[in-house]
């Protein structure tokens, strides 16, 4: 699969706690876009944060928390990103989700 150099980044900020079916909604996410055939997804697992409920979430040992900030990041074309999103409108009851403009420098696999 080959990227134009015009593509766009969609940005997932959930919980790691969040769930969809009772698994992983990061996991979910990531499987879905599989399915739907773009380009590839990343999750990223945050190590502090807070969301509109401006509660703090840290990965502090004196204070563990359970619902640490996850993203997960997709880039491909704006048609084939919006492939997924009936999914994450259904899956996505808490979070946020952004979708930007990017240049993709390279996108290669051997």
């Amino acid at each position: 699969m080959k990227l134009p150099e015009k593509g766009f980044l969609l940005r997932i900020h959930i919980g790691e706690s969040d769930t969809h079916n009772g698994k992983a909604l990061y996991g979910e996410i990531v499987i879905k876009a599989k399915e739907l055939g773009l380009a590839g997804a990343t999750v990223t697992r945050g190590i502090m944060g807070f969301g509109a409920a401006s509660r703090i979430h840290t990965a502090k040992i004196l204070r563990l928390s359970e619902d640490l900030p996850v993203v997960v990041e997709i880039v491909d074309t704006e048609e084939n990103l919006k492939k997924i999103q009936p999914f994450l409108d259904e899956t996505v009851t808490e979070g946020l989700i952004t979708m930007e403009e990017v240049r993709v420098v390279k996108y290669r696999h051997q």
